[in-house]
């Protein structure tokens, strides 16, 4: 095809680890044809109130709806297909996932009421399919959920291989083992570039089997006598299988607690994986003695609302542990969440309730390859590109670096927005698309910038004032009536007497103004928020948001 271009714009996730929102493209730039490589979410945190998710925004993707011929999905991470109910309207392309992640991306377009009307279809591990000019085949890798793929996308211009989540590990325990095989044969083939997951760059070594960890897990539940609790991410069902192993092996049973835990079970079950194991109701569980009952939990991030957030506060109706119990937390802490986690566990240790942590025993493998496995894929695919993503911005860097220094000929270090195009030519950024953040308000997206989420930041730094005035046809006023939320009262002063200073400073503005200025709402306005900022700033040392509401009579 004449003029024709293979172009690679990450839209999420080169930035961050996680909302990763991946696309490529074909052909000419007047005529391209697109795929969609995973469309995921991030969680909100201290700087965001009122968010808990955060979506990357597609406005550049909307404007080529119309040529995109596949949304492809690698795996069922949160961070992979977390958006796809929200975002598929604003795409309107057919969706194509492995089994396991099918099931999860159904529930999820069923609460978006989707389901009749978004096409979801089933790709098999190791399946090949053609999309428009894009060739994808779908290569089994390993990670800490069931089916994760990398994509390789063969074009007329090249093959690249999209990597997804993945890391080596030679005793997965369920799910197909690491296919490196498929990757050296890709690598004879020849790899134009490789876009590959940077979250563990920095680390030496190997990230570790989930066979050891089982080993682990279940040493350190035969070690406790009272009731043991497993705190895990709920998607790496690798995991919840060792835990159920680990309680079977001592004698206990298995209650699932949280309503992902009972998802990710019921969406694993659906592909034949943990059949073999019954789980008790949480009133069963309780009637059971201690030694004989394992409670697996959601809520090992510290989420105030998930179950295990719950338990901490004694206010579970089933679950109720204590002096004798112990709480094993099977996971990683995610960069962030410290102060969350650390604030479950020093409650749950206030009720003398015994804490395991992957610091004191081998309970947790990462599920993101280390150095020592990234060296490993770079001499098997041999790519001509480099192309880090799912990362911070330190991960991307250093992760160029690492490839420069294993030979590969051209490393990028790709911003979210970037236009790459892979070839011909030298890979390189042609253009920039508008990207950002889209940001779940209740049941509202609304942009990074909109008002309602500035306010709310604003008002959590710097409080809030409200400035009521009515005002008689002549211009007369009895003067403004205050009302502050959202300060601390200076030198042990009264509420009312600290409150005096904005009273009298917007007093004294309106008493300023002019009699056509009294006539004028814009130019009362401008002067209360002016003169109360002003008053709050030397009183408090804020500058809080100031609304002005003003009765004519």
């Amino acid at each position: 095809m004449k003029d024709a271009e293979l172009i690679f714009a990450p839209l999420g996730g080169c930035r961050e680890i996680g909302m990763n929102l991946n696309a490529y493209a074909y052909g000419p730039p007047d005529n391209r044809r697109w795929i969609v490589v995973d469309v995921g979410v991030t969680f909100g945190d201290a700087s965001t109130p009122g968010i808990e998710l955060i979506m990357p925004d597609p406005v550049y993707l909307e404007q080529v709806a119309d040529q995109i011929d596949a949304i492809i999905l690698t795996h069922a991470h949160e961070d992979h297909i977390g958006a796809i109910g929200w975002l598929w309207p604003r795409l309107r392309a057919p969706i194509y996932a492995t089994p396991f992640t099918a099931y999860l991306v159904a529930e999820k377009l069923r609460e978006r009421g989707l389901e009749d009307e978004a096409p979801l279809h089933i790709l098999q591990l190791g399946e090949r399919r053609t999309f428009g000019p894009f060739d994808v085949e779908l290569v089994t890798l390993t990670h800490s959920i069931p089916e994760p793929n990398g994509l390789a996308i063969r074009t007329p211009l090249g093959l690249v291989l999209h990597t997804g989540d993945w890391k080596i590990d030679p005793d997965p325990m369920i799910g197909e083992d690491f296919d490196q095989a498929k990757i050296e044969e890709l690598g004879a083939e020849g790899i134009l570039a490789l876009v590959c997951d940077s979250t563990n760059v920095f680390e030496e070594g190997e990230a570790g089997s989930e066979g050891s960890a089982r080993e682990a897990l279940i040493r350190t539940v035969g070690e406790q006598t009272g009731r043991v609790a497993v705190a895990s991410f709920a998607s790496n069902v690798a995991r919840v299988q060792s835990a159920c192993q680990a309680a079977k092996a001592n004698g206990r049973s298995v209650c699932l607690v949280g309503r992902s835990m009972l998802r990710i079970v019921d969406a694993a079950r659906s592909v034949g994986l943990l059949r073999e194991f019954d789980f008790l109701e949480p009133g069963e569980a309780s009637e059971l003695p201690a030694a004989n009952v394992l409670y697996l939990c959601t809520g090992s991030q510290g989420e105030p609302r998930a179950a295990l957030a719950r338990i901490a506060r004694d206010e579970h109706p089933f679950v109720k542990l204590g002096q004798g119990d112990t709480v094993i937390f099977s996971s990683r802490v995610i960069p962030g969440n410290e102060k969350s986690i650390g604030e479950v566990q020093n409650m749950l240790a206030d009720r003398n309730i015994k804490l395991v942590t992957p610091r004191q025993a081998a309970i947790h493998v990462s599920g993101h390859p280390c150095r020592d496995e990234l060296r490993r894929m770079y001499a098997w695919a041999r790519p001509r590109v480099a192309v880090p993503v799912h990362g911070e911005r330190r991960h991307i860097a250093e992760h160029a670096r690492f490839a420069a220094s294993l030979q590969v000929p051209e490393a990028l270090t790709p911003n979210n927005g970037d236009i790459i195009r892979l070839a011909p030519g030298p890979a390189h950024v042609v253009d920039e698309a508008p990207s950002g953040r889209l940001y779940l308000d209740g049941e509202v997206l609304t942009p990074d910038g909109a008002g309602g989420l500035w306010e709310r930041r604003r008002i959590s730094w710097n409080g809030y004032v409200g400035v009521s005035l009515a005002i008689a046809r002549n211009g007369a006023s009895d003067g403004p009536v205050i009302v502050a939320r959202g300060f601390s009262e200076p030198d042990g002063r009264a509420a009312d007497e600290s409150l005096e200073t904005l009273d009298e400073a917007a007093d004294a503005a309106f008493g300023r103004l002019s009699r056509a200025d009294r006539n004028d709402d814009q130019a009362i306005e401008r002067a209360m928020v002016k003169a109360v900022r002003r008053a709050a700033e030397i009183t408090f040392g804020k500058r809080p948001l100031v609304d002005v509401t003003i009765h004519r009579v």
